[in-house]
């Protein structure tokens, strides 16, 4: 069984990866492991895997293209100069709700794995 650090494995993921693209061990542009291969290598389900590389998305630090997969980058490059109020505000609200799924998702990792701690009846 994982070791329980407090702190979500998704998190602990898209950490490690943001460090290694500032410290410049994946460059800008490199291919990320997909979903699959991070489930291997870090022995977590495919919801974590799909959302480290989501929290990388949300915090500048990765891209992705549909049936290419995601890429490395860094914050603020290739970001369009100008938006619209509108725009604004719909990316706020999204933050919000991508924020709010977050806590509801490492809620329910925590309920699981008190399930699984707790003694089966035979």
């Amino acid at each position: 069984m994982a070791d329980f650090t407090g702190r979500a494995k998704y998190l602990e993921i898209a950490d490690d990866f943001k460090r290694r693209i500032r410290d410049g061990v994946l460059a800008p542009g490199e291919k990320l492991p997909s979903e699959t291969e991070l489930m291997g290598t870090h022995g977590v389900s495919r919801t974590v895997a799909r959302q480290a590389i989501s929290r990388l998305r949300e915090d500048g630090y990765a891209y992705s293209h549909q049936g290419k997969g995601s890429f490395a980058s860094l914050p603020g490059e290739d970001r369009p100069a100008r938006r619209s109020p509108e725009f604004e505000q719909i990316t706020e609200y999204l933050a919000e709700v991508r924020r709010d799924v977050r806590r509801l998702a490492e809620r329910m990792d925590q309920l699981e794995q008190l399930v699984r701690k707790q003694p089966q009846d035979g």
